[in-house]
Formats: structure tokens, C-alpha cells, sequence
């Protein structure tokens, strides 16, 4: 009867549907089911009264154990039809069908990561510089002491222990200078932070990509020639750009690099004021810099640029109000999502 058993569980666990499982109880206790006929073909002459006693209790056990396990399959199998009906009930096929997004680069980083490809192709390495700087390195390092004027015109975040919220990448001139001796080529792109009046083209947190070039006989033309390049490759056509001189305490002489708007055509708009849009300070590298870097200034020479990456968007995307970048509205990032 032990067989029987086994067989039965096994015939149920293949059971799956309700005539399934009618078809195992005909099997078995049907008129001509293994059960039903297990007394009929018993010879109980050869039994004695002790054994048929014996025999009967475990026909009637195998009964009971037959007829519990088709009933405790035939509910679960309703049930679990039940369940799948109810869900298909829920569903409402007419309803049009929701697509997943796959999500976006920012902006930004979009920009970012085309200018290190640009950079690296010049053969410049990109690296990586801390967000939370010393007062020495953001300041005193790029020849900006604390009596200097142009403190005023970074005013930041101060942390303890004279540490700040960095106010420029060319924080990480002298590091990379100490770090790495010359020559060397190196960009810093990454976040800066200032107490800004925040319009449409001034934000309190921004990005920035600084660049950084040392060697013996660098020169403006070197300047220049990596400027062109740059702006040519970024905007995949000629762009009108001037240069103008510009004060920065860590480069002399200094220059202003200014493009053009590209909203305005240079008439004049909200984004850009004049028609102007200033995207890259740049001059050649300070001699108090290099000293404090541990270089020559007597042997050695370089320039130093600090591209406003958050501007540079602007431009390329076509984004008239930088407030848009740190906002968190999905509705702007979903413009910059991949199409399917």
C-alpha cells in the first residue's frame, strides 16, 4: 500500500488543472480505480481472522489518505485559479501600456566627458581634485594672499580648520605641480562653489574645468592653439570669440576669452548681457605659482585656464537660464534622455 501512495503523490504533483485531478480520482477510486478493486482481488480465504481485521483497517486508511490528498490538491489548484482570475479581472486591457525610461547623462557631465576625451587627445591627463580645500591651496597658493582684493570677489563657504568650499579648480595648480613635477599637462574638471547672486547666468554652485600646461618655452601662441582646438571640437563648427585682457592673481598676463551668445547672435540678451558670454580666464601661469609648486619660473613657463563647464552647456544645449541645472526637475533632465 506504500507503493500506492508514492504512485498517487506522484500523479498529483503533475496535476495541475481540475480535470487534471478528476482523472487521478477515477484512477484510483473510481468503479475500476487501484483502490477501489485492491479488496476485489485480494483472495482473503488465506487470511485468518486477525489479518483480515488488518487488512481492512489499512484498505480504509488508504481510502482516507487517497481521498484527503485529491481533495487538498483540487483546492489549491481552484484557488490558485481564483487568484488568477481575480488579477485578470484588475487588468484592463484598453488602458494604453506604459514605456520604461532608461534615464540620462546630465547635461554637465555630458559636456565633461566630452572634453576629457577632447583633452586626452592632446595629450593632457585628467585628474581629480577634492571638492573641500585648504585656505592655503584656494588662496594663498594661486598668489592670492588675505589682504588680496580678489577674496572679495570669491567670497565662499569656510569650514573649520581653515578649510573651504573650493571657489575655483585652479585650487589644484600647486598640488599637481608638487605632485608631479614638470613638465606636465593635466585638466581638473568638477564643482565649485561661491556666495553668488543667483540669475540666469550666475549659480552658487557651478563647474568648472581647469587646465594646466608647464614646460620649458610655453608660451601664449601654445595658449591659443589649445583654446582654438578646444572650441572647435566642442561646437563642431567656427565660432567668433575675443580675447581681452583680464586680471586673475595666478596668471601674468591674464586674458579674458569670450564667445560670443549664441542666443543673441551678440545683440544682446537676458542670458548673456552684451552679447558676450565669459567662458574661459586664462594666462600664462604666475611665477609666485610655480615657485610655490617648487618650479623654476626662470627655467620653466606655462599657461592655466579655468572653462566654466556649466556655461558651456548652456551654450551647447541651448539652456537660456543656468538656474536649470541644480533645480531636480525630471521634466528638464527628460530632454537629455537617449530616444529608443
Amino acid at each position: 500500500m506504500n507503493t500506492i501512495k508514492q504512485q498517487l503523490l506522484s500523479d498529483l504533483s503533475v496535476a495541475k488543472t481540475a480535470e487534471q485531478i478528476e482523472q487521478v480520482r477515477i484512477k484510483y477510486l473510481g468503479r475500476k480505480g487501484i483502490v477501489t478493486n485492491l479488496a476485489k482481488e485480494t483472495d482473503f480465504s488465506k487470511f485468518t481472522s486477525e489479518e483480515k481485521k488488518n487488512f481492512g483497517q489499512q484498505l480504509n486508511d488508504l481510502k482516507d489518505f487517497t481521498t484527503s490528498q485529491i481533495t487538498l490538491v483540487a483546492e489549491q489548484v481552484k484557488s490558485s485559479e481564483t487568484d488568477s482570475a481575480a488579477i485578470l479581472r484588475l487588468i484592463d486591457p484598453s488602458v494604453p501600456g506604459s514605456s520604461g525610461s532608461l534615464g540620462s547623462l546630465h547635461p554637465i557631465t555630458m559636456v565633461q566627458l566630452e572634453l576629457e576625451q577632447i583633452f586626452e587627445g592632446m595629450g593632457f591627463s585628467v585628474l581629480d581634485s577634492p571638492e573641500v580645500e585648504t585656505e592655503f591651496n584656494n588662496f594663498e597658493a594661486i598668489n592670492i594672499p588675505k589682504d588680496h582684493p580678489a577674496r572679495d570677489m570669491q567670497d565662499t563657504f569656510w569650514l573649520k580648520n581653515d578649510l573651504v568650499l573650493r571657489t575655483h579648480t585652479s585650487a589644484n595648480q600647486v598640488r599637481t605641480l608638487r605632485r608631479f613635477g614638470v613638465p606636465v599637462k593635466a585638466i581638473f574638471p568638477g564643482r565649485c562653489f561661491r556666495y553668488e547672486s543667483i540669475d540666469p547666468s550666475h549659480e552658487n554652485t557651478f563647474y568648472q574645468c581647469e587646465g594646466l600646461m608647464v614646460d620649458e618655452g610655453v608660451s601664449v601662441a601654445n595658449l591659443i592653439g589649445v583654446m582654438k582646438t578646444l572650441l572647435s571640437e566642442v561646437f563642431r563648427r567656427d565660432v567668433k570669440v575675443r580675447l581681452r585682457p583680464g586680471f586673475f592673481p595666478f596668471v601674468e598676463p591674464g586674458f579674458e576669452l569670450d564667445l560670443n551668445c549664441m542666443f543673441c547672435g551678440g545683440v544682446g540678451c537676458p542670458t548673456c548681457g552684451d552679447g558676450w558670454i565669459e567662458l574661459i580666464p586664462c594666462g600664462l601661469v604666475h611665477p609666485k605659482v610655480l615657485e610655490f609648486g617648487g618650479v623654476d619660473p626662470a627655467k620653466y613657463s606655462g599657461f592655466a585656464f579655468g572653462l566654466g563647464l556649466t556655461r558651456l552647456a548652456m551654450m551647447r544645449f541651448g539652456i537660456r537660464d543656468i538656474r536649470h541645472f541644480n533645480a531636480g526637475d525630471v521634466r528638464f533632465y527628460e530632454q537629455f534622455a537617449p530616444v529608443l
